[in-house]
């Protein structure tokens, strides 16, 4: 089959895609796993204010974006208008989509259809209805999830757990609570809650030594991790499992965690705000137990085998082929 020629236009001070980013999940996504992709030919055009789209006319069969904003994308797209090759966009937060005017891009950039891993039902709250939009769960890159820690030489007796976190403090939450949808005490309610357990190492974003390409040598360094977002599921939670971490995995019905197609009690464990002391205080006093390291190993299992950047790769060439096959 012919290759799908793909123009991917994004700008280059965006520091996502750099390989030195603090974390380099997008850009192994988009530089790495597309680029070897077979049904893929790509090629790379970054640009800071403005890039003059028909240049591609003829030479491509795809357009592709950072995401519908000027801050991963160029300023301006020029002719984009007068150009009938498809524009399939990345979105990232789709909460901050009002305030950011990212609705706005949709006609300047005439996205055609948007990808990202949230739920459709949470892209769609923020977005109109009438936008086209695809989950597509990228950000493990197979490489660096070879050569694992083995389960019995990790620290058994602490349950890993990295990233943001709301303050406990009453006025801090006063404060977070003007932020609306931003609130961090929306999105990270749990996990809060959870560092707060005196057997859970707790480190934040960039207070560590393992970013860049190192973050999966942090969760090696553990049996368990939690992955919890009260909102809708992270990369957080298919990282943790690649890296076979026994994982502790926010999921409920609100943040519609379901949809990554893990399985409770056979390759994760879990958790809301009702059971997350029982099931945590569970695993930290019976942590030898061997049903723990089989979890995690189907965890490693299910992720490697369905949500990895190359299934992403797969996922999106789909969505590419609904806008070239005849």
């Amino acid at each position: 089959m012919k290759k799908i020629k793909t123009a991917f236009i994004y700008k280059p001070s965006n520091p996502y895609m750099s390989k030195t980013a603090w974390a380099t999940t997008y850009y192994h996504f988009f530089m790495n796993a597309l680029n070897r992709h077979a049904d893929l030919d790509m090629a790379y055009f970054p640009a800071e204010k403005k890039f003059d789209v028909s240049k591609l006319r003829d030479k491509f069969d795809i357009i592709l974006l950072w995401e519908n904003h000027p801050w991963g994308s160029p300023d301006e797209l020029s002719g984009i208008q007068n150009l009938d090759i498809p524009v399939i966009c990345r979105i990232n937060d789709a909460h901050d989509a009002k305030i950011k005017g990212k609705i706005g891009y949709h006609e300047k950039y005439k996205i055609d259809h948007y990808f990202g891993y949230l739920p459709e039902r949470f892209f769609h709250k923020y977005y109109p209805k009438n936008f086209k939009y695809k989950v597509i769960f990228y950000g493990v890159e197979p490489k660096l999830y070879e050569n694992l820690t083995p389960y019995s030489k990790r620290i058994k007796k602490k349950i890993l757990c990295s990233g943001a976190a709301a303050s406990t403090k009453f006025s801090s939450r006063l404060r977070d609570i003007i932020r609306g949808d931003r609130s961090l005490w929306k999105h990270y309610k749990l996990r809060t809650k959870c560092i707060e357990l005196s057997y859970v190492d707790y480190t934040s974003t960039l207070q560590h030594e393992f970013i860049n390409d190192k973050y999966p040598l942090l969760l090696m360094k553990y049996c368990t991790s939690i992955a919890a977002h009260s909102l809708y599921p992270v990369i957080k939670y298919w990282e943790s499992t690649a890296a076979g971490c026994l994982t502790f995995m926010e999921v409920t019905e609100k943040n519609q965690a379901n949809i990554l197609g893990f399985n409770d009690g056979k390759n994760a464990i879990f958790i809301n705000e009702k059971n997350y002391e029982k099931k945590l205080s569970d695993y930290i006093s019976d942590p030898n137990n061997a049903k723990w390291s089989e979890i995690a190993e189907n965890g490693r299992y299910y992720t490697m085998n369905n949500l990895t950047n190359d299934n992403a790769a797969n996922s999106l060439v789909n969505l590419f082929k609904e806008y070239t096959i005849n």
